[in-house]
């Protein structure tokens, strides 16, 4: 079993208090990650939202807020109702000029391993590929 992270990194045209924004502020998440109804980063603050794949199953994600620095890193749990396993998404934050550098590492997806196939690396990897290098790229695109 591979338990190697899945890490996902890229550079934003946008400053750090931006990009902060864009993963800590509910309204702004809408735009780009899940439909949240609630968010607080802040540590122990739990929430919860359904996601999958479009026209797919939907699971319901139940998370907890582990780990913040203000403005640098983010870290919560990550796991579904009613199926095995947990894991960690962290988001880290690092200035560069104008720019912000975001690395995104999701640990421990192999303990999803007897979840079903809906569960396997390569999905969340195909998922977070998304959100980082397509949903939060055209947020930032367009916001601008």
């Amino acid at each position: 079993m591979n338990s190697e992270p899945i890490i996902i990194e890229r550079t934003f045209n946008a400053p750090i208090t931006k990009v902060w924004k864009a993963i800590t502020d509910k309204s702004e998440m809408r735009n780009w990650y899940f439909d949240l109804s609630e968010f607080k980063a802040e540590v122990g603050f739990k929430f919860q939202f359904l996601g999958g794949e479009d026209g797919g199953k939907q699971y319901l994600h139940l998370c907890e807020i582990t780990e913040v620095i203000d403005g640098k890193k983010l870290t919560y749990s990550w796991k579904y109702d009613g199926y095995p396993g947990n894991s960690f998404v962290t988001f880290e934050l690092l200035e560069q000029g104008d720019k912000t550098i975001l690395k995104l590492t999701h640990e421990g997806v192999e303990s999803f391993a007897t979840a079903g196939p809906d569960f396997t690396k390569e999905n969340f990897v195909e998922g977070w590929t998304y959100f980082v290098h397509s949903a939060l790229k055209k947020y930032f695109e367009e916001s601008n």
